[in-house]
């Protein structure tokens, strides 16, 4: 397989995960430096070193240093800094 077919094939299976999911959270994780959420249930604990967001799932917490909540909409939200790690907390769950 080419790799230019490879990518497309890729690309459109994604496209089609999250059209086959609608209200699931999705989390990219762009390098070390930007994390995108989608389907977010909005913000429940902000600071430069640990930023929460509430999910259909339960909390997805980011931890690292100098985070910012750089983009904020109903959708989706983007987180920028220096991140070191990227957790999910289950409902109901210790």
């Amino acid at each position: 397989m080419q790799y230019g077919k490879g990518m497309r094939h890729f690309s459109e299976a994604v496209n089609k995960t999250k059209n086959a999911l609608p209200g699931v959270p999705i989390v990219e994780l762009a390098g070390d430096q930007r994390v995108l959420i989608e389907n977010h249930r909005g913000v429940i604990e902000y600071g430069n070193m640990r930023i929460c967001v509430k999910t259909k799932y339960g909390t997805l917490c980011i931890c690292g240093s100098k985070l910012e909540l750089s983009k904020m909409t109903k959708e989706q939200l983007v987180i920028t800094g220096m991140i070191d790690s990227v957790a999910i907390q289950r409902k109901g769950k210790v």
